[in-house]
């Protein structure tokens, strides 16, 4: 459980994404938390490609940036799976100019290191991932994100930044503040394309 929720859960499986199947995480990835079956048969049913990573997300994701310079900030590791079929799946939909909709900051980083590592060609990957992703980043996977709304000075709030721009994520935080959305965990989410 992340360090701000400090009340026991009734059902611990409810901090606990439908498609889970590897134990090794510290924390849910918390934008998969919104899904259900129903959900994804629903974007199944409109021909949407559902496909899955792993990254065991650690404690350090939930730690502040304490620097004034984010560049100076050591950015957690975390061991994350890309197997070969996703891997085909994803580089044929880029190939055709389909858009790779990420659901969290999770996937975002570990596809983008895996694209990093890879080359031209994106490659299978197994292995410990410590990109910091500021902007000024030039993403070459995620076409769009599902995410959560992040605590402040958070690495996960500069990703978002990076891939939509500050000013924009700004704008969506005062309008969510605003309308009375819920932030963390547990809150609402919003998709970003």
């Amino acid at each position: 459980m992340p360090p701000y929720i400090k009340a026991p859960l009734s059902d611990p499986e409810r901090y606990q994404t439908i498609y889970a199947d590897e134990s090794g995480s510290v924390a849910a990835p918390t934008a998969g938390l919104h899904f259900t079956r129903e959900l994804f048969g629903k974007l199944e049913s409109k021909g949407i490609e559902c496909l899955f990573v792993t990254l065991h997300i650690g404690l350090d994701t939930f730690r502040p940036v304490s620097e004034d310079d984010p560049h100076k900030h050591t950015i957690h590791r975390e061991y994350g799976i890309v197997d070969k079929t996703v891997t085909e799946r994803l580089s044929i939909a880029k190939e055709e100019g389909r858009r790779i909709i990420c659901v969290g900051t999770t996937p975002v980083r570990l596809l983008e290191y895996a694209a990093q590592v890879s080359g031209e060609t994106l490659k299978p990957f197994r292995g410990w991932v410590d990109l910091f992703i500021l902007p000024g980043y030039r993403f070459r996977m995620a076409d769009g994100m599902v995410t959560n709304f992040h605590l402040p000075r958070s690495t996960l709030l500069m990703l978002v930044s990076a891939f939509s721009g500050r000013e924009l994520i700004l704008q969506a935080y005062n309008e969510a503040i605003d309308r009375g959305y819920r932030f963390y965990s547990f809150g609402d989410a919003m998709l970003i394309l």
